[in-house]
């Protein structure tokens, strides 16, 4: 566990905006949807939007320049867009220099929802229980643009589940195909049902490089995640992406429901199975309002009912002290450089990496494969 709280940034933010500009704020998005009226009331704007907002801003700032009462929250969650009514981003340059300057990379998305419920995820009550393509001709289009107007070629795709089990992914990307745009590109993806043959097709498309939520480390953690998958399908897919020489990073929690010191050097004995490519490991679970985990960390008297968790607060298995098995993790992770805890050391790393110049994922710099070439 290390405490990351934005919301302090976002206040000055608007402390800022506000000695430029009388005009009332609109606040939305992800994080804000998750705990809107905690979060409206510590940054001190006069109006927010929860859930998918494109829609409704357009009236909320007809109504205010037409003097009409607005109400401070407004809630867009109760019919999901279409795939017509998201829309397009207006993308502006001085915005997409920033970011691509940042991390080499623009973010895109071809759909929204997820069928999934792990226990800590917000991602069903924000987007929906189900997943939503967007229209895949408009999102290329979109791509195609950002190359051509502003010379952008490298792109992550913020889908909750990039490689979704309904094969809407592989229709995106044979639209990538038939285009030829010549561009690289990554996202998340699942760990579970991904073989050689999608990746090669993927590939052919300019995937480079894969994020996996492989979350846990053996079985017994996963059922407490309710991840729907198991370790073996983990390691399945690690080989197919060592077999295309395509760089996957794997993202693992411990301290989660069900955590022992047994599941722990488990998963620590199943990472070690993860050959050739990288592993970043976590400390605890962030515990989010609306989750099943959140309602187990209540019975579990872990947190109180009543906090609004405005402050991280972060679930950790009654069955284990957070400090012994942090010692556990490091004893393990020291031993290959590709293997990354705490998140801070990651941190530490990609810092002095973009020091040098080096933009895009960075972690991927990482993998070596058997023939001895390494991706750069």
């Amino acid at each position: 566990m290390e405490d990351a709280w934005f919301l302090a940034q976002a206040k000055e933010l608007l402390a800022v905006v506000r000695s430029k500009s009388s005009a009332p704020a609109i606040v939305g998005g992800s994080a804000f949807t998750i705990m809107p009226e905690a979060i409206l009331d510590y940054i001190g704007a006069e109006y927010g939007v929860v859930g998918e907002g494109e829609q409704v801003i357009s009236s909320i700032v007809a109504d205010l320049v037409a003097g009409k009462e607005v109400v401070r929250l407004t809630d867009a969650q109760t019919v999901p867009l279409s795939a017509a009514q998201m829309g397009s981003p207006r993308y502006d340059q001085d915005i997409l220099s920033y970011y691509h300057e940042e991390s080499g990379q623009i973010n895109m998305q071809t759909k929204r929802g997820c069928p999934h419920r792990c226990v800590y995820c917000t991602y069903p009550s924000l987007e929906g229980n189900k997943f939503r393509p967007q229209d895949f001709g408009a999102v290329v289009d979109d791509i195609e643009k950002v190359q051509r107007d502003f010379g952008i070629s490298s792109f992550f795709f913020t889908d909750s589940v990039f490689n979704d089990a309904k094969g809407y992914y592989l229709q995106f990307t044979e639209e990538l195909v038939k285009r030829d745009l010549g561009i690289t590109w990554t996202g998340f993806f699942r760990p579970q049902g991904l073989g050689r043959e999608e990746l090669q097709l993927m590939k052919s498309a300019g995937l480079y490089a894969v994020e996996l939520g492989t979350d846990a480390g053996c079985d017994a953690t996963l059922n407490g995640l309710q991840k729907g998958f198991t370790f073996a399908d983990v390691l399945e897919v690690n080989k197919a992406c060592i077999a295309e020489q395509i760089p996957a990073a794997h993202y693992v929690m411990f301290g989660g429901p069900d955590e022992t010191y047994e599941t722990v050097a488990e998963g620590l004995h199943n990472i070690e199975q993860i050959d050739t490519n990288v592993v970043f490991a976590f400390s605890g679970l962030r515990i989010l309002p609306g989750t099943e985990l959140h309602q187990r960390a209540i019975d579990e008297q872990i947190v109180a009912a009543d906090n609004s968790l405005l402050m991280p607060a972060y679930y950790f298995s009654p069955h284990i002290e957070a400090d012994k098995m942090n010692e556990m993790i490091l004893a393990t992770f020291k031993k290959r450089r590709e293997w990354i805890f705490p998140p801070s050391e990651g941190q530490k790393r990609l810092t002095v990496m973009r020091n040098f110049g080096y933009r895009g994922l960075l972690w991927d710099t990482l993998v070596t494969y058997d023939k001895g070439r390494r991706r750069s």
